[in-house]
């Protein structure tokens, strides 16, 4: 039997994805997200919850281009990923217009500064109402801890909805050589991914961003109420571009990702809208 609803509500405060066999109840249901039961066989449903983990990259430089991306895809997908791309070509404004456009914004600037500059940053993406953003981990647990405290404390003074905080790991278009040799790093991929995922999480951070092919190990390491965001997802009929550590949308959901971030698959298909329900699709095999 599933947990009433009373019942699972009570548990968390904040908007977390709770993952039990890699299904997934999402607590947001306020900023349009979609609430799935753990056992249900009803592929509509099923169908709903994975488009609620699907995210968009908006990989493009012009207003109009982005939101006439957002219009098509809004029923399709769970939000919008605002990268350096799209935020410096156009502006922060950008941010509210794809709010207008009725969609959900993480905002992917992966601010890597001194403690005071980055929460001041955090700050500033609680009043945006950002779904999430990104900072670096690599910047250590003290520009974590300022991140978090500041984007919660923020967000509690306007009494909005407080945006996730996720921590970079490594980015997915690095290899294990580029690691070793020119970042002088010596252990391997999925182990420095692991360490900086655990110490995101002791620093408050609400989860990681990696790539798929290191989700078993951080959700171990970091357990089931963890987010793990990961992009590096290419469908089957997709051309893996500039990706190193790769994995299907099925592979990645099936090993614990919270949610998947697919741009150019979607971004470059004849149709956007159909490439986005073929991917759902996949994530609900």
């Amino acid at each position: 039997m599933p947990p009433l609803l009373e019942d699972i509500e009570s548990q968390w405060e904040e908007s977390h994805l709770q993952i039990a066999g890699f299904k997934t109840v999402d607590f947001t249901a306020e900023r349009g997200f979609v609430l799935s039961f753990w056992g249900g066989s009803n592929m509509n449903n099923k169908l709903a919850e994975m488009r609620s983990r699907l995210i968009v990259a908006l990989d493009v430089s012009d207003r109009n281009d982005a939101l006439k991306l957002v219009e098509q895809l809004s029923p399709e997908v769970g939000a919008f990923k605002v990268g350096m791309q799209l935020y410096n070509s156009t502006g922060p404004a950008i941010v509210k217009d794809i709010q207008d456009a009725g969609g959900n914004v993480f905002i992917d600037l992966k601010f890597h500064d001194i403690p005071n500059t980055v929460g001041q940053a955090a700050r500033v993406m609680s009043r945006k109402g950002a779904f999430m953003y990104t900072v670096h981990a690599g910047g250590g647990s003290k520009m974590l801890q300022a991140a978090a405290d500041s984007a919660a404390e923020e967000a509690k003074y306007f009494a909005a909805p407080r945006p996730l905080s996720l921590a970079v790991t490594v980015l997915t278009s690095l290899s294990q050589e580029e690691l070793s040799q020119e970042l002088a790093i010596n252990r391997s991929v999925a182990e420095h991914v692991v360490a900086l995922a655990k110490m995101a999480k002791a620093s408050g951070i609400d989860g990681v961003v990696c790539s798929p092919q290191e989700l078993d190990m951080v959700r171990a390491a970091c357990g089931d109420d963890f987010l793990i965001v990961t992009p590096g997802v290419r469908p089957r009929w997709a051309a893996v571009n500039d990706q190193k550590r790769i994995m299907t949308p099925k592979e990645a959901i099936a090993r614990g990702a919270s949610y998947i971030v697919v741009g150019r698959p979607i971004l470059k298909a004849e149709s956007p809208v159909e490439a986005a329900r073929k991917i759902v699709t996949e994530m609900a095999e």
